[in-house]
């Protein structure tokens, strides 16, 4: 296939690029490389070094059939730039088959740090998002969008969570008001209610619409990925562990290596789903490899299974002993709004059936996470772990 990554120097578009290319695939990319500059503004920095965009390109040429990296956003001041150099690479003898896209900012606790950033998440995902589902509908209307979004688009409901839509055999009866009745209500095709946590999250929810409506309405096909959490180390990548775009696992990996107490916000007992990097290229791929219809908007949720927060840290803990490095745990006030303890039972079996393996257990992840990162501990910037952004009323 011929396939345009979106995001292809990020966190997880620089090893997928990789693993397409070595899998036979002509891919293109395309990065504004924000977030380098974004994370380096914090006064943070990759643990784990990473090459420079030109060099990276330099190395995916060896790999296989790299046709390039177009530096471009996909915010409306751009979209006619955007459209001809997308044009460049596909031909109508040629079109491209698929387009991943994963360039959206990513941290919701940086949408939450004020008014600036929380406008910039919105403009960038939602109108880089809309930009892109007209840039389809002109220049390639059949390709397959892979778009990544999150399981935290969903909230903690208080009932179980499907993979995007309501179940067909879910029927409700409405009263009739001239005489009544009752009558059926068939649910089929309705999406999930949401219930987002932060302005990031909002994003993701807005994209889910659009793209639902595209679908609709164009005969756009498109797979939305509901994705849990990510840690691990993959193929060169990047790899944080500051307060805005470290998440969770790497985070508490970080602060074990370097004797400082794994800091859980709160009670601890918030679950979610988890998945390591690697699962999530492989996921990545059994959708590309198994496209949906025209038309056809499909939703998996993807994630290798749920865990509490502290049961992650406990995990942490239990690895870098077998390390010969004794982890504490300390519970903080928790930053976030977020129900701190709560019902959560999320579908996710289509990847099961499309032939998703989980390539180990999750503690065998984090026990290679903990050692593969544990040379580069005198590295590490102490002051950007700890969290300083308020999601609640005041920020202070």
């Amino acid at each position: 296939m011929k396939i345009l990554v979106l995001g292809s120097d990020g966190y997880i578009g620089y090893p997928l690029t990789q693993h397409l290319l070595k899998e036979g695939h002509q891919v293109i990319g395309l990065d504004n490389y924000s977030r380098r500059g974004r994370v380096s503004y914090l006064g943070s920095n990759s643990l784990t070094p990473i090459k420079e965009p030109d060099i990276r390109t330099k190395y995916l040429n060896t790999l296989g059939e790299y046709l390039g990296t177009i530096q471009h956003t996909l915010n409306e001041h751009s979209i006619d730039g955007l459209k001809n150099a997308i044009r460049k690479f596909s031909p109508s003898n040629n079109s491209i088959d698929a387009i991943v896209h994963l360039a959206e900012q990513p941290s919701a606790p940086w949408s939450m740090f004020n008014a600036q950033q929380a406008v910039i998440t919105q403009r960038e995902n939602v109108l880089g998002t809309l930009n892109l589902l007209w840039i389809m509908k002109e220049i390639c209307p059949e390709a397959h969008l892979v778009k990544l979004g999150t399981m935290g688009e969903y909230g903690t409901p208080t009932c179980d969570i499907p993979e995007g839509v309501i179940p067909e055999d879910c029927i409700g009866n409405i009263q009739d008001e001239d005489h009544g009745s009752v009558a059926e209500c068939p649910m089929s095709n309705l999406l999930f209610p949401r219930t987002p946590g932060s302005f990031y999250h909002l994003t993701k929810v807005h994209d889910t619409y659009n793209i639902h409506f595209a679908c609709r309405n164009w005969g756009l096909r498109s797979t939305d990925i509901m994705q849990g959490v990510l840690f691990g180390l993959e193929s060169g990548t990047r790899f944080d562990y500051d307060e805005y775009f470290g998440t969770a696992i790497n985070r508490f990996c970080v602060q074990a290596i370097i004797g400082m107490p794994l800091t859980i916000y709160g009670l601890g007992q918030q679950t979610r789903g988890f998945l390591p990097l690697k699962d999530s290229i492989q996921c990545l791929i059994i959708a590309l490899e198994n496209p949906p219809e025209l038309g056809e908007y499909r939703t998996l949720n993807q994630f290798e299974n749920i865990y509490s927060i502290n049961e992650l840290a406990n995990m942490v803990c239990r690895g870098a002993k077998q390390l010969g490095i004794h982890a504490s745990i300390s519970h903080i006030p928790n930053p976030r709004k977020e129900a701190e303890e709560h019902y959560y039972n999320p579908d996710h079996q289509k990847l099961f059936d499309l032939g998703y393996i989980p390539t180990t257990n999750i503690q065998g992840e984090i026990n290679n996470l903990l050692e593969t990162i544990l040379p580069y501990k005198d590295q590490v910037i102490k002051d950007v772990i700890m969290p300083k952004t308020n999601w609640r009323l005041t920020n202070g």
